[in-house]
């Protein structure tokens, strides 16, 4: 992400403790780099975004929400077609939510509570309608979990330029050693660098990096055997083992409630 601060966009802060914004975009579409002063749980009911931040990346599938703690700079951007229903929480109302990003399960009730939410623009707490709904989705977020949907970016120049290598062609064929001499260091240097600054192995780093891609690939429409292909697997079958062992289910199934017709609002 850009240091250039004065080139990023803050956004006016909301009136209203709780706010919504209902938008559905076209695959492909950027949402630059900005802030805001709230709290935001990003929800995806349709599509994939990937949002990006100077400590790394997050990539919300269809079903998941991203939480973004208040003045995180960040950007957007959406894979296949984007349903996209965001609560904007005055910062630090959901008290249990850590201070960074990350990619959290979105429960039927709490996707029910989302999308209810969205009919109202702003709530305040004067109203008791609101104030209910507003208690009961703090309640919810109490009991949210985290998946691992997120790549965190090394700050060492060496790894990140490695990084950058790897984000650029994830199914690059040289070796790991010979990249890593690339960089101008040993691959057990930068396997100490990458476990110390991204709490990942190499190996598994490279690994979420493909997953990730996948996920972005699919969304917007790619077969599997080619999305396989791009992230670098010998075979379908391996990805979706892969897939299969980090999601707890096939990349089909993953994606079928987007299928033309699904339930989506």
């Amino acid at each position: 992400m850009s240091k250039n601060r004065h080139a990023v966009h803050a956004c006016p802060k909301l009136p209203s403790p709780v706010s919504t914004l209902v938008y559905d975009f076209a695959h492909g579409h950027v949402i630059p780099e900005h802030f805001h002063p709230e709290d935001q749980l990003v929800y995806a009911s349709r599509g994939v975004m990937t949002v990006r931040t100077e400590e790394g990346t997050w990539v919300v599938p269809p079903r998941r929400a991203v939480w973004i703690p208040a003045k995180t700079v960040h950007s957007i951007v959406m894979s296949g077609s984007v349903s996209m229903r965001t609560l904007y929480l005055r910062a630090r109302m959901a008290r249990n939510l850590p201070r960074n990003c990350c990619v959290v399960n979105v429960s039927r009730l709490l996707q029910e509570l989302i999308l209810h939410a969205c009919q109202f623009p702003a709530m305040n707490r004067r109203v008791k309608t609101h104030a209910h709904l507003i208690d009961v989705i703090l309640d919810q977020l109490k009991i949210v979990h985290s998946i691992p949907l997120q790549l965190t970016s090394p700050a060492d120049p060496r790894a990140l330029r490695l990084a950058t290598i790897l984000q650029r062609d994830p199914s690059e064929t040289r070796s790991l050693t010979a990249l890593c001499r690339d960089v101008g260091a040993s691959k057990r240097t930068i396997e100490r660098v990458f476990e110390r600054e991204t709490s990942l192995s190499l190996g598994k780093w490279r690994q979420q990096l493909r997953l990730l891609q996948s996920l972005q690939q699919l969304a917007a429409g790619e077969k599997i055997t080619s999305a396989a292909l791009d992230a670098g697997y010998s075979t379908p079958s391996a990805f979706i083992a892969m897939f299969r062992k980090a999601l707890g289910t096939t990349p089909r199934r993953y994606f079928e409630h987007n299928r033309p017709g699904a339930r989506n609002r």
